[in-house]
């Protein structure tokens, strides 16, 4: 038995699927490699379905299903579809030979996110950046890239930002240490910009935004940025992402999410309120505009 035809990044479904039927092994008392030998499905195939990093096919499903004693026709029918349910967004499929992997996925979990907290100690989060300032910050963290794969990345960056605009919009929580602000990413007319448009930003119902001042001196986000996502099923736990030059990281522990929402916490008293907070980023754009940045 094969796997599905296209690989997808894991979507929230597939996760979850691919939790249950880990559980519905376990429950049964077999192994990987048992399942392998008395249903035909390869090893390889059930460790990237059991890590969701394929959807099964029906059949493989099927299969499975039997082999855990799976009777209930309940059961059977929300583990169909939950497969059915797990394809990634239809935009997505368009980016998938420009973006890596790991985006991708990161992209799928937080278009089916309700909520996101993103500490970022060097950039303005994705979900807020203006066109300009996203291709200012791509051309300079990957120099190598090609004009193409730069406008890919930017035109993915914009279409996740809708997520912000649908009837029921994302709650964003974004944290930014006061270096983001100082940073003169595309040069001061971009940044200018990008400051407004933050502002502007933070005029949402859904949208909270503090900064942590420089006078703060040190504090817990100093080792790097971070994003927890919470999701609107309870079936599917938070997850947590990690960006780093040593790779991307998702962790699921709860021991590693409690963790990362504990910082989070800490951050939040250690910044600046949210109305303090637009004050120092207006007073940082009107110093650029007076600096010649914007005429």
């Amino acid at each position: 038995m094969e796997l599905s035809a296209r690989r997808q990044p894991p979507t929230v479904r597939l996760r979850r699927l691919a939790a249950e039927l880990r559980s519905l092994r376990t429950a049964a008392g077999l192994t990987r490699d048992e399942v392998s030998e008395q249903t035909g499905i390869n090893p390889a195939t059930l460790y990237r379905i059991e890590t969701a990093k394929v959807r099964p096919q029906r059949r493989t499903l099927m299969a499975m299903l039997d082999k855990y004693g799976v009777t209930d026709e309940d059961k059977r029918s929300e583990l169909i579809a939950l497969s059915r349910q797990a394809a990634q967004l239809g935009w997505l499929q368009a980016y998938e030979s420009e973006l890596p992997e790991l985006y991708t996925t990161y992209i799928s979990f937080e278009a089916e996110a309700r909520s996101v907290r993103n500490y970022e100690s060097l950039f303005v989060p994705g979900l807020l950046q203006t066109e300009n300032y996203a291709r200012a910050v791509i051309r300079g963290v990957l120099p190598l890239a090609t004009d193409a794969d730069v406008q890919a990345r930017v035109e993915a960056r914009m279409q996740r930002q809708e997520s912000l605009r649908k009837t029921e919009p994302l709650r964003l929580w974004a944290i930014l240490d006061e270096a983001v602000l100082h940073r003169l990413t595309g040069g001061p007319a971009v940044m200018a910009e990008q400051l407004d448009a933050l502002v502007s930003a933070a005029g949402q119902p859904h949208v909270t935004l503090q900064v942590i001042p420089f006078t703060s001196g040190a504090h817990a986000g100093m080792p790097g940025s971070f994003v927890v996502m919470d999701f609107p099923d309870p079936a599917d736990p938070a997850l947590v992402y990690v960006d780093s030059m040593a790779g991307d990281l998702f962790l699921e522990r709860e021991a590693d999410v409690r963790r990362y929402t504990s910082t989070f916490e800490h951050l939040r008293a250690t910044a600046l309120d949210p109305t303090s907070s637009i004050k120092l980023i207006q007073e940082h754009a009107a110093a650029i505009s007076q600096e010649g940045g914007t005429g």
